[in-house]
């Protein structure tokens, strides 16, 4: 088998736990890859600042891809490496579409979320994980009216999602916002819809990172659950998918591991990293 170089982790329900926690065995795991050279980076949708602080400033963990491969960053200079913003006529347009539904709506600029404090208030409604509140009370910036952060800001935006709280008018949403050009869909909590310039996810990402890098594609392990994911498990020499993954995730992947609350990463870089060895 071809030596891994790079690790792409997912992070909701892929490598943080259902109570979004790092487990220590986990954190031992991660940390041995990096002592043997790995790189190893979060691979996710959310944005910057929505990176719990334990991985941002995990020793040896550099560099991050978010909102589904939008912005990949190198967190020691600072430095946006690569960059495919979803235009702004486009988001105004599906932010239209989604206005007519009952939506928590976020909009992510330069690696910050942002979402109206009255939606953020009753967070319960949209977010059908109670593990999730906290998470999004903490890294998303409230604000009075997404439409005047739009307006001041006034550029493109590294992605828009809208979380809803019943689900046939989320299917009902999709079904418009499908129509739209230029943007690309995906809903990885199973009750959101995300929305990327077309041509973004997380496969392209991993691998534009890794030619930055000097690294081939079969060099590349990448672990997900869901159908953000499923482009980077189909794109990455190894894809591992995680055993609380759906179908379609678990199908484009070559590797099924154990689930998040089971430590499945940990063991999947343990068998095809460390040589199955059991780090003490």
């Amino acid at each position: 088998m071809t030596k891994i170089k790079m690790i792409g982790l997912d992070l909701d329900g892929t490598l943080l736990t259902s109570r979004k926690e790092l487990t220590p065995y986990t954190k031992e795991i991660l940390a041995a890859a990096i002592r043997e050279g790995v790189i190893v980076l979060a691979a996710t949708g959310r944005p910057y600042s929505g990176i719990p602080q334990e991985i941002q400033t995990f020793p040896g963990i550099r560099y991050a891809l978010t909102s589904n491969g939008a912005r990949i960053i190198d967190t020691k200079t600072g430095e946006v490496l690569i960059e495919h913003l979803l235009p702004l006529k486009s988001a105004k347009k599906a932010l239209e579409i989604m206005e007519k539904y009952d939506t928590l709506q976020e909009i992510y600029f330069d690696g910050i979320g942002y979402a109206d404090e009255d939606k953020l208030a009753h967070v319960g409604k949209y977010h059908h994980n109670p593990y999730m509140w906290e998470y999004v009370l903490k890294s998303r910036k409230a604000v009075p009216d997404i439409y005047k952060v739009i307006a001041e800001t006034n550029q493109d935006m590294d992605k828009l999602q809208g979380v809803f709280a019943d689900m046939e008018e989320r299917r009902e949403a999709w079904e418009e916002l499908s129509r739209l050009e230029d943007i690309v869909l995906v809903g990885s909590l199973g009750y959101n819809i995300e929305i990327n310039a077309a041509g973004v996810n997380k496969g392209k990402g991993l691998i534009a990172l890794g030619e930055l890098l000097g690294i081939h594609r079969e060099e590349i392990m990448a672990c997900g659950d869901g159908d953000n994911d499923i482009p980077m498990l189909k794109e990455a020499g190894l894809g591992v998918a995680m055993a609380n993954a759906d179908e379609r995730t678990k199908a484009a992947a070559d590797y099924i591991t154990d689930s998040n609350d089971n430590e499945g990463v940990a063991k999947a870089i343990q068998r095809f990293v460390l040589g199955g060895s059991r780090v003490c």
